[in-house]
């Protein structure tokens, strides 16, 4: 059976495009406490990973030893938009444990923030490694890989002792043995996960339930800025729940929430990949948990044509409307 469709594109009176897909939602004793569509069949985590990648970080000691502040932290769980906030913090953590931007495998990437992007443009700048929105998670990894007195040359190879790290931290938090494994867009191995199980390892972090997850929680919650950027969807939400959800944007149509005070994890992932579609679903869900207030005016979008006038929304469809949580 196919997923059952979660959002809605508008055009005037008619339903001009659909997004299926599937949610779950876990809590710290593992119990799926809700869920819709396939829930059971792994897909990529991507992006909303990071939290959990980033715990090899704090688990090893590492982020002691080299000093390692909250807003790194963040910037560990981040895909952010290549500003200046970013970039800069970047490239001072690397140089304080004795690494450059050369040490970092991602390659270079535009900046998503239009103004930073625009400006290099004008004076002829070429994107670097460190605007790639994955170098935070890079500096982490290669932070633990001198912690460890690990190479740092092939810090993204599977067998690396850092990625072995974040491979037992996901089959711990998870309680899913042995995942399929593929490469990520910044070139770091990335693991595939069902939503329910990938719910039930963000509900044990939201449950402060292994070191370091109290350290990431208050991280991304007190930086959302530094998890995504400026006018960032994720940052808007982090900011609208005031403290009770760090979320958490992949690839593909993949959202991650933990909500700390309700002690749930969430998973979700729009089959067509479209952004669009699992900002909308998320959005959705922590209204429905009252993590976020109905009138935070992010889960209904106006479609805007080049005019700016308003010619139709993009909402949740009835299945995902009717669900209560």
């Amino acid at each position: 059976m196919p997923n059952p469709i979660l959002v809605e594109v508008t055009r005037g009176d008619l339903v001009e495009s659909v997004h299926r897909g599937a949610v779950a939602v876990a809590d710290t004793q593992g119990v799926i406490r809700f869920a819709l569509g396939d829930v059971e069949t792994p897909i990529y985590t991507r992006s909303s990973l990071k939290p959990i990648q980033a715990l090899p970080l704090l688990e090893t000691g590492a982020v002691d030893a080299f000093a390692v502040s909250d807003q790194e932290v963040a910037l560990a769980c981040a895909s952010h938009s290549g500003e200046a906030m970013h970039t800069e913090r970047v490239a001072a953590w690397l140089a304080r444990i004795g690494c450059s931007e050369a040490d970092l495998i991602c390659g270079p990437q535009s900046p998503r923030y239009e103004p930073t992007s625009q400006a290099m443009a004008a004076t002829q700048q070429k994107p670097s490694r460190l605007h790639n929105n994955c170098s935070g998670k890079h500096a982490g990894f290669l932070t633990v890989a001198k912690h460890l007195g690990a190479p740092i040359a092939d810090y993204v190879a599977i067998g690396h002792p850092v990625q072995q790290a974040v491979l037992k931290a996901v089959t711990r938090l998870s309680g899913y043995s042995d995942p399929a494994w593929g490469i990520d867009g910044c070139a770091a191995p990335n693991f595939a996960l069902p939503l329910a199980a990938f719910a039930r390892a963000l509900a044990r972090l939201a449950g402060h339930q292994t070191p370091g997850a109290t350290r990431i929680l208050r991280a991304m919650t007190t930086y959302p800025e530094l998890v995504a950027g400026t006018g960032r969807h994720g940052t808007a939400l982090m900011r609208a729940a005031n403290g009770q959800a760090a979320v958490k944007v992949g690839a593909e149509g993949v959202y991650a929430a933990m909500l700390p005070g309700l002690g749930l994890g969430i998973a979700l992932k729009i089959d067509d990949g479209a952004m669009r579609g699992a900002e909308t679903a998320i959005t959705v869900i922590l209204e429905k948990l009252k993590v976020i207030a109905a009138n935070a005016g992010l889960a209904h979008v106006p479609v805007i044509n080049t005019r700016g006038t308003i010619v139709g929304e993009r909402r949740a469809a009835a299945a995902l409307r009717g669900i209560e949580l």
